[in-house]
């Protein structure tokens, strides 16, 4: 068995099409979780898969890439705060947020904390998703470890969480603000009228063809003059090719057609 037909077996047993992630990185990742589990060919390392649902999880969470953290480039955060959510919630009502790949709920829940401390919590909707299940479900329970919480600023660690034990566990308030769901980006529909969607530290994994697919599925679910916020490493080439105008370093614009953006 060779790794295209491993990947053809993979996408029927979990639904993930491996094709559409770098086929290098993704493979190098495999087979480093392959030999990890004392396997030297695909189809022995498959049966595992089939017959064990614990190393099956494992191989879902180390694919999909769970890495996250609550204020992850403090600068880009900084941006958004200070210019991106003022200038979006000017004339509107509420606000419609998306974190796409949200993995244990970091990213959400420092949006979260950040609109409360700029008293506009109350005036926003915050969707949160990830493809993996047991990810959201940590993202529900709300309870991180000392190292996960380093990047939050103690005033905010003081005032959103609670400590119990070793652990830090994220208070109702922000909990409850948070609507988490399970999407795959490249198969499941999106929320639609975003004004802001994150999608950060993801679309490096995929392919080119993938990424053109997700672009054209992001431009479509954001509102009118929604902004795109992607990763430190993710900058857009040419934007305009994907109906979109950078307006900072990772913050891009929604294009509308015949409208012109100052």
């Amino acid at each position: 068995m060779d790794y295209e037909e491993f990947s053809a077996q993979i996408k029927k047993i979990c639904n993930i099409d491996l094709s559409n992630y770098k086929e290098k990185q993704m493979k190098r990742r495999i087979d480093s979780l392959k030999k990890r589990n004392g396997h030297d060919n695909y189809e022995s390392y498959l049966k595992q898969l089939i017959h064990s649902k614990e190393h099956l999880r494992e191989f879902l969470n180390y694919i999909t890439i769970n890495v996250s953290e609550f204020f992850r480039n403090p600068a880009q955060w900084e941006v958004l705060e200070k210019e991106i959510i003022p200038e979006l919630i000017s004339g509107k009502s509420t606000l419609k947020i998306w974190s796409s790949a949200c993995s244990t709920g970091e990213e959400p829940y420092s949006l979260a904390m950040m609109l409360d401390k700029m008293n506009l919590l109350n005036r926003a909707v915050i969707i949160a998703s990830d493809i993996d299940k047991e990810a959201i479900e940590d993202a529900k329970e709300g309870i991180y470890t000392p190292k996960q919480v380093a990047n939050v600023p103690k005033q905010m660690l003081d005032t959103y969480f609670t400590k119990e034990g070793n652990n830090y566990v994220i208070k109702d308030k922000i909990k409850k603000s948070v609507d988490f769901k399970i999407i795959n980006l490249l198969n499941d529909p999106f929320p639609s009228k975003c004004d802001l969607i994150l999608c950060r530290n993801v679309m490096i994994y995929f392919t080119e063809e993938a990424k053109e697919k997700l672009y054209k599925k992001f431009y479509d679910a954001l509102s009118d003059d929604g902004i795109f916020f992607v990763g430190s490493t993710e900058q857009i080439i040419m934007p305009q090719k994907y109906g979109f105008t950078s307006r900072r370093h990772f913050f891009y614009q929604k294009i509308i057609a015949g409208k012109t953006n100052n």
